[in-house]
């Protein structure tokens, strides 16, 4: 599965999980518009004038505040400064109709209820949804005060407001953090597949690179050879062999993610194929053994780096040190080349980032006495005992 495909199949599932989730939250704040049929009733029978006001401030009330709920969970396209724009309206609607008709006894002040929670839902910062509750539940007791009405009716209705909006704020905050959890999965998901993809395409390069490089320089021998000396055609050739089969048992490693570069492994065939090319080898270690990751990372860097001195260097003598203390760890591979300014390809590059997650470095340039110089460090303290 690619990221593309991960992302696609997120974005695609996203848009009708929130709007489905809007059509729940609606559909559930339309059962709790049951606490406005009291004022309902009071214009039914009469007992509010002017009623047809109040009768269409009371529908227009209780559709906008069912706009406001399930516009933030249904991520639909309003800017959130329309939004609050909205919130505002909605509230100067409560307050007017409160002002106006809270002086009977048909409970007009239950409005701050879905003034409080649809501000709860409508602000991301917790500080400001408290703050905006706070200011309805100080609305109710302005009103009430006002209206003089009796001062346990208004402090009741404050204190349920006050719950109402913080119960609604405690919902809004969940259902934003499961949100966010999901987008977190979603993008760990696609950030796992683009390291997988990466690690396959460096794991790759850095493998049949080198194995590519020898089998030529095999091959370039056995053109030679082959009118003077047919045996040591046929053992060059039976060595094309098992360095192919070689490399298609590494490639099956590394497609399973189960490939490791064991340094003394590595330092065995970058002699061989030093030897090949007719280049002399010199290995100085130390008598203590590389730590595992280092021992790992090392083995790549050993590979590349002495495929680069097959391919490009033209010298005809490679050292290879290693060095460690407690501090780090060091690999230098020098050669008397050709030497020059080297080019940062693919394989530079993943050696790079290889040693780079690890905590490392990687430093190519230009030798004291001339050819080419590799220097990778680890910040590893070695244990146990290696020797070359």
């Amino acid at each position: 599965m690619t990221p593309d495909t991960v992302t696609t199949m997120s974005s695609g599932a996203t848009g009708p999980r929130r709007t489905r989730q809007g059509f729940v939250l609606v559909a559930a704040h339309t059962l709790w518009l049951w606490l406005l049929l009291t004022p309902a009733a009071a214009i039914a029978r009469g007992q509010v004038h002017p009623a047809p006001p109040a009768a269409v401030g009371l529908v227009v009330f209780a559709l906008f505040y069912l706009a406001l709920v399930a516009v933030p969970v249904a991520d639909l396209p309003v800017r959130p400064a329309v939004h609050h724009a909205g919130l505002v309206a909605f509230a100067l609607l409560g307050v007017g109709l409160a002002v106006a008709y809270a002086g009977g006894p048909e409970g007009w002040l239950v409005l701050f209820l879905y003034v409080a929670a649809a501000g709860a839902v409508a602000f991301v910062r917790v500080a400001w949804g408290f703050g905006w509750v706070g200011g309805s539940a100080a609305a109710v007791l302005v009103i009430g005060v006002a209206h003089r009405l009796p001062a346990t009716e208004t402090a009741q209705m404050a204190l349920i407001t006050v719950l109402a909006g913080a119960l609604t704020l405690a919902f809004a905050r969940t259902a934003r953090l499961v949100e966010e959890l999901r987008r977190t999965q979603r993008e760990l998901a696609r950030t796992a597949v683009e390291q997988e993809r990466l690690r396959f395409a460096r794991d790759l390069h850095d493998l049949l690179g080198h194995t590519l490089s020898l089998v030529v320089v095999k091959a370039e021998v056995v053109r030679r050879l082959a009118p003077t000396d047919p045996q040591r055609v046929v053992a060059e050739a039976t060595d094309i062999e098992r360095i192919g089969r070689t490399a298609l048992a590494e490639v099956r490693e590394a497609v399973t993610g189960y490939r490791e570069r064991s340094f003394a492994r590595e330092l065995d065939g970058v002699r061989a194929a030093l030897a090949d090319v007719g280049i002399a080898v010199s290995v100085r270690g130390v008598d203590r053994p590389l730590g595992v990751e280092a021992d790992d990372a090392f083995g790549w860097v050993l590979r590349e780096g002495v495929t680069n001195v097959v391919r490009h260097s033209r010298a005809s003598r490679c050292d290879i040190e290693v060095t460690a203390d407690t501090d780090e760890a060091v690999l230098t591979i020098r050669d008397d080349g050709v030497g020059g300014r080297p080019q940062y390809g693919n394989g530079l590059r993943g050696l790079t980032e290889r040693l780079a997650q690890a905590g490392g470095t990687l430093h190519v340039g230009p030798a004291r006495d001339g050819g080419l110089l590799l220097t990778a460090r680890l910040p590893h303290a070695p244990t146990g005992r290696w020797a070359s």
